[in-house]
């Protein structure tokens, strides 16, 4: 389906990280934005015409909640692979083309993204 707005999207970092900790201990990992709003997704018909009729909508549907106090949130998650899992792993651990498998390498909850302000200069700020 095709979503209805920002809100009610995921989102995904494509590419691995590494991540270092306080003692110098280095892991790949991959960050996870799971809505909080529930995923909605719209007709092919409806996201044609909003298409060409109001390009807008999401960022106004993005803007209005936020204006209005219904901040919009997503859980942020990582998965970790260890540099000896990545030597030992059947693909390389930055091929875009392949996924982390959550049975190997689960989600770990690690935060929450809040938009909890408008930008005051649109160009300036996004």
């Amino acid at each position: 389906g095709i979503p209805d707005g920002y809100r009610h999207m995921n989102g995904y970092g494509s590419h691995t990280f590494k991540l270092v900790n306080s003692n110098n201990e280095a892991v790949y990992c991959k960050f996870h934005f799971k809505t909080d709003q529930k995923a909605k997704n719209i007709p092919v018909e409806e996201a044609g015409r909003l298409s060409g009729s109001d390009p807008d909508y999401s960022n106004r549907d993005l803007f209005n909640n936020i204006e209005g106090g219904k901040f919009p949130t997503w859980s942020f998650f990582v998965q970790i692979m260890t540099f000896e899992q990545a030597k030992k792993w059947q693909f390389n651990p930055f091929d875009l083309t392949k996924v982390w498998p959550h049975g190997e390498f689960p989600l770990i909850k690690a935060g929450k993204l809040v938009l909890n302000k408008n930008p005051d200069n649109y160009f300036a700020e996004v």
